[in-house]
């Protein structure tokens, strides 16, 4: 409990590290002391000797004791230091913060058995979702996931018709646009402080193929998409059978579903593992209270099992269902008319 302890405290000051660039100026120019640090940050010395030592204890930089040096090794540099590295993981640090901050209302939540919608819970949640998954995306999004589907590739190249059914703060969505500048995307989210970002992102990366707006995965508009795409959201929603079921009468009669969901086995005893741990934690305090605040509120979870999202899709109209492929922690279904 000691270890899991220091762990719990240390999200903190990773965080800290983050925000006030301490990671990445390590990585760049360590070995340092901690007044050496203090000289290229501009923080305070004695803070930061604090700071060095609580994360050297951790194993999250390596240090020399007795010199008093202090640096980051390739490893540690990807996971902390490199937002782009697909070993990055800073952003799920923030989601861990909010499950904190938004502690009292998931207890209010066990007491009534009500939901708590996404849009209720701390910021961190939005910009450390985005984080935690942005790169893994860049990493395997263009360059496997969608080669993995039947047929749509060539499609997306000649110039097709995409919805992104809760992207957030549209990474996914714009990755696609940028590697398929032929075709239109659209962007739908239930939460306009997540499609306002999205904005924002799309035009900072000067993506004109791209557009966002409200709406949910059972009411978004339009017709004749030639692919619909939802990335690790269809456990969050109260009726993903009735999303299914628009998502099957939105689609081209030969277009394609891609369900991007978290690893996950079809029980219990296979979820009982670090992922688990960490998938079950977060859809305690997150994605149950997500879809419990939504209709229906089915509630998946995130460790929902293959099983369980085949029967839900099925049960929206699609006759064809496999996986495409996987990485170590997500899995990628494809479901066709």
């Amino acid at each position: 409990m000691m270890n899991e302890m220091g762990a719990a405290v240390s999200g903190a000051l990773v965080i800290l590290g983050d925000k006030l660039g301490i990671y990445s100026s390590l990585a760049r120019s360590g070995p340092l002391s901690s007044r050496g640090l203090s000289e290229v940050t501009g923080l305070d010395e004695r803070y930061l000797r604090e700071w060095l030592a609580a994360q050297a204890a951790s194993g999250y930089i390596d240090c020399d004791p007795d010199a008093g040096l202090f640096w980051m090794n390739p490893e540690q540099t990807a996971v902390l230091a490199d937002p782009d590295h697909p070993a990055t993981m800073i952003g799920g640090f923030y989601t861990m913060a909010s499950a904190y901050h938004d502690e009292p209302m998931v207890e209010e939540a066990f007491k009534s058995g009500k939901g708590i919608p996404w849009g209720d819970h701390h910021n961190c949640l939005f910009c450390g979702v985005d984080r935690f998954f942005r790169p893994g995306y860049a990493a395997n999004l263009v360059s496997s996931w969608i080669p993995s589907l039947e047929g749509v590739e060539p499609k997306l190249r000649a110039g097709a018709k995409v919805a992104d059914i809760g992207c957030g703060h549209g990474s996914s969505t714009v990755l696609m646009a940028k590697a398929y500048p032929n075709s239109l995307f659209t962007g739908f989210d239930i939460h306009k402080e997540s499609i306002r970002a999205a904005r924002g992102h799309a035009g900072d990366e000067g993506v004109s193929n791209v557009r966002f707006e409200v709406a949910t995965a059972k009411d978004f508009p339009g017709k004749g998409y030639d692919l619909v795409t939802i990335f690790d959201a269809l456990h969050d929603m109260g009726d993903p059978v009735g999303a299914a079921v628009h998502i099957r009468q939105a689609l081209q009669d030969d277009g394609t579903w891609m369900i991007v969901e978290p690893m996950a086995g079809d029980s219990l005893a296979e979820n009982l593992n670090p992922l688990g741990r960490l998938y079950y934690s977060v859809s305690t305090m997150v994605c149950t209270p997500g879809s419990r605040a939504q209709e229906m509120g089915l509630a998946l979870g995130a460790q929902a099992g293959e099983k369980r999202l085949r029967a839900v899709i099925e049960e929206g109209g699609f006759t064809r269902f496999r996986r495409a492929t996987e990485t170590m922690v997500n899995m990628i279904l494809e479901a066709r008319p």
